[in-house]
């Protein structure tokens, strides 16, 4: 039962907004989807507001919230972790320039320091380090939003406020002065009304929009991991190995790539399903968890089809274990260690920002002012049905990502993080690692805390000299060299 007080604390806030909006001059408040405000709950006013729980926006709730700042994660997913934790894609990929020097910084330099030495490797330890990150951050899962609340500005919009319910019914409304799109399937910039970024498609002059494939991810017991080594090593010199399994493969006592001349002869049992070249994690005591089972046209904004994409992956999953038992040393007693329930979702819809990284700024290692990470990954860009093996346009250096590449286009106070950077599709190949934006995510946590008295939008170069120089003396972050 909704209580008067409530009610007044509704029309209370509505009527400040209003009010506030008519003492600056601008346009009345713009409401995208009926809301009922007079029942739902007032939260209190935040300095961030995340939409998500990937690990980018953890990790820029993180340095925020450590800065004193008012957050809250806003979850539309039933549990927390996204492609890391609930899609269990836990076979991370390096990143280094072109003189084989480690780009990672921060926060994944802990992460990745584990996953080398073998301490953080199963689906437990990364659940464990997950948890710790989180510690502390208020998050709510579960919840879809109602409607978003827009004001115009003399210079684009801003995003005032945001109406959403959880699962049991219990309406809020939280305002906040910064706003960050962190899922994989755009929950909040899909409302804003905002310019998409032309994807797949555009390799191919299409008009329809295309995305890469999502993964499935294969776990497995009982692998003989050092037969697979000694097999390989018999096989040396890697010529030979190529030739025999394909190009690239490679294996070590801790990971291996390729043998994609082996998945090549394997038939999977759905058109819109595809075994690429293996990438393999060995975990510890007899397991191994492996990136390669490609699935099309998965929709991350639909659950059925998600569900549906799930369902498929998990069926394939034991023809894929026979076949690995015949053909891969090592695998022959191996067998199924369960299932992800949630899929790696590595490309989805991506809208304008006040930069797009462009091919060319890989290409010519370009370094610009309002750094907030740096890259140097392999344009990799997987499979679509069209374009079922992908596609590949080298490995630049080094390459700054500017902050301006992570804020919404005609908005002064909504972030992008994760897979939602502002990159045309060539960039984007690169640019989408998770070590990249995750450095820019913890970036934009430690400014949004250290710049209070500024906001975003007006920060210039000036400001960005003084910046780099804090974040590399108190955080060690290197952002421009």
């Amino acid at each position: 039962m909704v209580t008067k007080n409530k009610m007044i604390r509704g029309f209370t806030s509505i009527l400040i907004i209003t009010l506030m909006l008519q003492a600056l001059g601008l346009s009345s408040l713009t409401v995208t989807a009926k809301s009922d405000t007079s029942s739902a709950v007032i939260s209190n006013r935040y300095d961030v507001v995340v939409i998500g729980s990937e690990i980018q926006g953890v990790l820029l709730a993180k340095e925020a919230r450590k800065q004193g700042l008012n957050v809250l994660i806003l979850d539309p997913r039933s549990k927390p972790g996204g492609e890391l934790i609930q899609g269990q894609m836990i076979v991370l990929d390096d990143v280094n320039d072109n003189s084989k020097r480690s780009l990672i910084q921060g926060e994944m330099k802990t992460l990745f320091s584990g996953y080398k030495s073998g301490s953080i490797r199963t689906s437990s330890d990364f659940d464990n380090y997950f948890n710790k990150l989180l510690q502390g951050i208020p998050i709510r899962s579960g919840i879809v939003i109602d409607s978003v609340q827009t004001i115009s500005l003399t210079k684009g919009k801003s995003l005032q406020s945001l109406s959403y319910h959880l699962k049991d019914g219990t309406k809020y409304i939280a305002q906040s002065k910064y706003w960050v799109e962190n899922t994989d399937f755009n929950a909040l910039t899909a409302k804003l009304n905002v310019k998409r970024i032309p994807g797949m498609e555009s390799l191919y002059n299409s008009k329809q929009a295309d995305y890469m494939a999502a993964t499935y991810m294969l776990k497995f017991k009982n692998v003989e991991w050092a037969k697979l080594h000694q097999a390989i090593l018999n096989d040396y010199p890697l010529t030979n190995v190529a030739k025999k399994y394909g190009p690239n493969t490679y294996v070590d006592w801790h990971f291996a790539t390729g043998f994609s001349n082996v998945t090549a002869k394997y038939t999977p049992h759905s058109s819109l399903l595809k075994l690429r070249g293996l990438n393999v994690t060995y975990q510890k005591d007899g397991q191994a968890i492996i990136n390669a089972l490609l699935l099309y046209d998965v929709n991350p904004a639909d659950s059925r089809s998600v569900q549906n994409a799930v369902a498929k992956g998990r069926a394939e999953a034991p023809y894929i274990l026979s076949f690995l038992q015949k053909n891969i040393p090592g695998f022959a007693k191996a067998q199924l260690n369960g299932f992800p329930d949630y899929l790696y979702i590595r490309d989805y819809n991506r809208y304008e920002t006040k930069y797009v990284l462009d091919y060319p700024d890989l290409q010519n290692s370009r370094m610009f002012w309002d750094n907030v990470s740096v890259g140097g990954y392999s344009i990799d860009l997987q499979g679509t049905r069209t374009i079922p093996t992908g596609v590949g346009f080298g490995k630049p250096d080094r390459y700054g990502l500017p902050l301006r590449s992570f804020e919404l286009q005609s908005y002064d106070n909504v972030l992008v993080v994760g897979k939602n950077v502002g990159a045309s599709i060539k960039a984007y190949g690169s640019a989408r690692i998770m070590p990249t934006t995750a450095l820019a995510a913890q970036t934009i946590g430690i400014i949004l805390g250290r710049e209070k008295n500024k906001r975003l939008v007006d920060l210039n170069a000036a400001d960005f000299k003084r910046i780099h120089s804090y974040l590399e003396k108190d955080y060690k972050l290197i952002l421009q060299r």
